[in-house]
């Protein structure tokens, strides 16, 4: 089968968040189950030096109210990566979305409404990159929404589209003045189209006009249909609840294991608690704590109330009254960053706090910290959390979304992996690590909660094997342009 993956990130050439590693790792992982994968991207300021790399290039000439573009084809990492080469919209400095001060590009619907557009040209015969035609649209998050919706309206497109949800929260709505500029007709411009809240919304586009609508997990799957995690978009979900269906991630094993992660001081399989051990002496250096018998608590997150980060700092003093530490990594909110560089300061040698990411200090964490803090108020999927169980650091995760569907409780269930609340509440979260603490400080209970965790898989084979029943269903039931 002949996929075109479009997404706005792919790691590691543009990475913001999760996507990034779902748009790598899934295209590998159905290369690797024998379809034809391309993965569309933006030619961000980052990714131009590879252009002349390029094997081949097709200019795209200007459509309607879209420019002229050059699409390039480079060699990826298992995958045909094509860069969608237009400077004037994706060359400049910042993230894919915003700029260095982290403010988004105010011209953001027609970056990523351009990059809709020209997915869809390539889902249709005669397209632009001759004489290869998508059989499967697959489009992922709001900067690739309005996708379905131009392919829903092309006469000579054969593809079947498909639409993931990664985080319902942002939805990617823009003033519905700005529709004549994204080609968008009158006729999507209505409550039962593409308007929400009286804004034109890219999410919704790819909502109402996919064939197949998929999201990272399958308890997210059912919450986003409900007020409390909709957005304002459950109604559009419960319409097309019939072709909605949650499909958790993976992992890249080649990546994120312990046993042959290049990032790690020492590697480690199960049972090899003294190798473990070694990280975390490692952990408590780079960290600047002391050394110690107490529990290490590790932290990598975006630092904002979604996460539940600040749950953690209202904990924080029951973490060092149980003779507890803490690690973080992160950046997000700056009132949270100061809380926690505060928190740093009023307990040295018991926290440790880096602002920003660094990939090595997060292996590093997985690999050296005793229990993973994950309470976030909702996750579609995670990946933090699956991380921690397979190096063998059982986490303390929030009852939601893909953190319910990978940790089940210890306390309630004989093979449970590790900690969950019920709610995302001070009280909670204090109950859980006040529940890990005494298993803890019982050596071969936490050996084999750890072991547990260990032996769990998250192969991104297995879901590509879904993805690929998913894209022939929707071959079957696309609906006519």
């Amino acid at each position: 089968m002949q996929i075109l993956f479009a997404s706005s990130e792919c790691a590691p050439w543009a990475k913001a968040g999760g996507l990034g590693d779902v748009s790598a790792s899934l295209p590998r992982a159905l290369v690797s189950a024998g379809h034809d994968v391309r993965v569309l991207l933006p030619a961000y300021r980052s990714l131009r030096g590879g252009l002349s790399d390029a094997l081949e290039t097709v200019r795209l000439a200007a459509q309607g109210p879209w420019p002229e573009a050059v699409l390039a084809r480079l060699a990826g990492t298992g995958f045909d990566l094509w860069l969608l080469d237009c400077p004037a919209l994706y060359d400049r400095p910042g993230n894919p979305y915003g700029d260095d001060a982290g403010i988004d590009h105010a011209d953001n619907a027609a970056r990523f409404g351009f990059l809709s557009h020209v997915a869809a040209r390539l889902c249709a015969e005669g397209g632009p990159w001759k004489p290869w035609v998508a059989d499967v649209l697959h489009a992922n998050d709001w900067p690739t929404g309005l996708a379905p919706a131009y392919l829903s309206r092309m006469p000579r497109a054969t593809a079947a589209s498909v639409f993931t949800i990664h985080n319902l929260a942002f939805q990617g709505n823009v003033d519905a003045a700005l529709a004549a500029s994204l080609d968008v007709p009158p006729e999507w411009m209505s409550v039962e189209g593409i308007l929400h809240w009286s804004r034109l919304s890219m999410m919704k586009a790819g909502l109402r006009h996919a064939d197949v609508i998929t999201t990272v997990s399958p308890t997210y799957a059912k919450e986003i249909q409900t007020p409390a995690f909709g957005c304002g978009l459950e109604g559009m979900l419960q319409l097309r609840a019939p072709s909605l269906l949650g499909i958790l991630n993976g992992i890249d094993s080649t990546e994120w294991n312990p046993v042959t992660d290049a990032l790690i001081p020492v590697n480690y399989g199960p049972g090899q608690w003294a190798a473990k051990a070694r990280n975390k002496t490692a952990l408590r250096e780079k960290a600047t704590l002391h050394p110690g018998p107490g529990m290490l608590f590790g932290m990598v997150s975006r630092l904002t109330e979604q996460k539940g980060v600040d749950l953690v700092l209202e904990t924080l003093d029951r973490v060092i009254e149980l003779g507890g530490q803490l690690v973080v990594l992160g950046s997000g909110d700056p009132i949270l960053e100061h809380r926690f560089m505060d928190a740093a300061a009023r307990h040295p040698g018991q926290v440790g706090v880096r602002i920003g990411f660094d990939e090595g200090m997060a292996h590093l964490i997985e690999a050296g910290a005793d229990c993973f803090l994950m309470p976030s108020r909702f996750e579609p999927c995670g990946l933090n959390q699956m991380y921690s169980l397979v190096y063998g650091t059982p986490p303390v995760v929030n009852a939601t979304g893909g953190l319910l569907d990978t940790v089940s409780d210890s306390d309630l269930v004989e093979d449970g992996t590790g900690f969950v609340m019920a709610t995302p509440t001070t009280a909670a979260l204090r109950d859980a690590i006040e529940r890990a603490a005494a298993a803890f400080g019982t050596p071969a209970r936490w050996r084999g909660l750890q072991e547990r965790g260990m032996r769990q898989r998250f192969a991104w084979l297995e879901s590509a094997k879904r993805y690929a029943d998913v894209y022939a269903d929707a071959s079957r039931t696309r609906r006519p342009p």
